[in-house]
């Protein structure tokens, strides 16, 4: 019998229970607004496509306070490959507290965040298949396919978390204009005996690619690019897998045991749009990739991190529509530069030509002898240098930047505005009380261009809103920020 169609509409249906879905809940709810996940697989998934948290993801946890089980469970990896390349970038350079690459597999991550979400109230329903959509302009409905049969919801707005072959935004008309895949690399979790002394080590010869990292369960993920075998419809198999890794290595480390075998393809795509009407989309629904460099859920993290709070002041009255179209201002640019960058690092893992390993060794080169050439790298694939352009001309250039030390400012999700100089600013005080800003003393970071800063209002996903430098008049510029800002809190 098919259940109860839900009519609901203060509240918002995500689809897909990946950690991009399961964050953007547990925003939802930190900010007071119902968030209901619907998740067409039954159990989680026992397989890991993504291994880590860069530096940028580890900050958004912190800035609720929810880095700790992660940082206790991962293994800090102080240095990432670009592409393969044999010198890495080195993350202790990085301006950040967590200058390093967690490796955490995606099963943990996803476990952490539900209990996350669980804890804040979020409902997760297992087994229910989004099968079509439509919308007017005060609602979305949805057809769902559940373990009851198949039923309505109804629901304020629709974000659409739900992978690649997203429903969401299929149904929704959101076009995904790019590339079709055209390379294929492989991957296997597997045993070895005889594993590698250093982790993650790589390897790239006129023979193929490839990559052996370590896994939990005593177990190594190995994965890379094999020119020999470019059938994506074929299926993976061990002696493939031993093959290659022999090919490329010289060895196949005693590999046995696989637990799982896949392939995977460098198809490269960005949403046309982030938001049709009342239907956005998020994570892989909105940019798909080659895996190159870990990239990929962690963006998607930070996609969630940017449309919460916008969505539950939309939904709650504190702000007007054009806060929510700015998700897609400021997102899309990252997606279309994620894919930009993927697509550069998939050209380098996947070249066996003269050419193509001479400018390996140049790059790589590049990257040990010139410390700053490394660390832009590193800031650029890591996402520490977005920043969003201000909502209006003349703004002081921190606008938009991204505050390299949250500390313990953002962990409710409302904004906050810092005051860095040794006199209260009393005006600010009260308009801050008034609007359910948190105004708190702090020290300016040591960063370059903070030196002149007097205060600064910082959005709930950790970006500078407003700044103004010290000296006569700053109490009252704070206050009239505060006042001028799209959302109360």
């Amino acid at each position: 019998m098919p259940m109860n169609d839900v009519q609901d509409n203060g509240r918002v249906v995500i689809v897909g229970a990946g950690p991009v879905g399961l964050w953007l809940a547990c925003e939802l709810r930190l900010a007071g607004t119902p968030a209901v996940v619907l998740e067409g697989n039954r159990t989680p998934t026992r397989h890991s496509k993504a291994l880590g948290l860069h530096p940028r993801t580890v900050e958004v946890l912190a800035m609720r306070g929810a880095e700790e089980p992660f940082l206790a469970e991962g293994m800090r990896v102080p240095a990432w490959h670009f592409g393969m390349l044999p010198h890495r970038l080195d993350f202790r350079a990085l301006d950040t507290a967590f200058p390093f690459m967690l490796a955490i597999p995606q099963t943990r991550t996803e476990a952490l965040l539900s209990q996350r979400a669980a804890g804040l109230g979020v409902e997760i329903h297992r087994g229910h298949t989004v099968t079509a959509l439509s919308q007017n302009s005060e609602a979305v409905t949805l057809e769902v396919h559940g373990p009851d049969g198949t039923y309505l919801d109804t629901a304020s707005y629709v974000v659409g978390c739900d992978g690649a072959g997203s429903t969401v935004r299929k149904a929704s008309g959101i076009d995904f204009p790019g590339s079709d895949a055209h390379y294929h690399g492989f991957l296997g979790d597997v045993t070895l005996d005889r594993p590698p002394a250093q982790p993650g080590t790589t390897y790239h010869t006129e023979q193929g690619a490839l990559v052996v990292a370590p896994i939990p369960g005593g177990r190594f993920r190995v994965t890379g690019f094999d020119p020999a075998h470019q059938e994506p419809d074929a299926e993976l198999t061990m002696a493939e897998l031993r093959a290659v890794t022999e090919r490329v290595t010289g060895t196949d480390f005693g590999m046995r045991d696989p637990v799982w075998l896949s392939r995977f393809g460098n198809a490269t795509r960005v949403a046309s749009t982030y938001r049709a009407g009342r239907v956005l989309v998020a994570g892989d629904a909105a940019h798909m990739h080659f895996p190159a460099g870990g990239v990929g859920l962690n963006v998607g993290i930070q996609d969630a991190m940017n449309l919460g709070w916008k969505l539950a002041a939309c939904l709650q009255g504190r702000a007007g529509d054009d806060l929510l179209d700015s998700y897609h201002l400021e997102r899309h640019p990252v997606g279309t530069a994620l894919s930009e960058l993927t697509l550069a690092q998939t050209e380098l893992i996947t070249t066996t030509s003269a050419e193509g390993m001479a400018l390996r060794a140049w790059l790589s080169d590049t990257i040990a002898r010139q410390p700053a050439f490394s660390r832009a790298l590193a800031v650029r694939l890591t996402a520490l240098d977005v920043a969003y352009p201000p909502a209006s001309p003349g703004a002081h250039p921190l606008t938009g930047a991204r505050f390299p030390d949250m500390a313990e400012y953002l962990y409710d999700g409302r904004a906050a505005l810092l005051n860095f100089g040794d006199r209260p600013l009393a005006e600010t005080a009260r308009r801050a009380a008034a609007s359910g800003v948190r105004l708190q003393h702090a020290a300016p970071p040591a960063a370059d261009g903070w030196s002149e800063v007097g205060a600064i209002m910082l959005r709930p996903d950790g970006h500078v809103w407003w700044a103004g430098d010290r000296g006569a008049g700053l109490d009252a510029k704070a206050a009239a920020a505060i006042a001028d800002a799209r959302v109360r809190f």
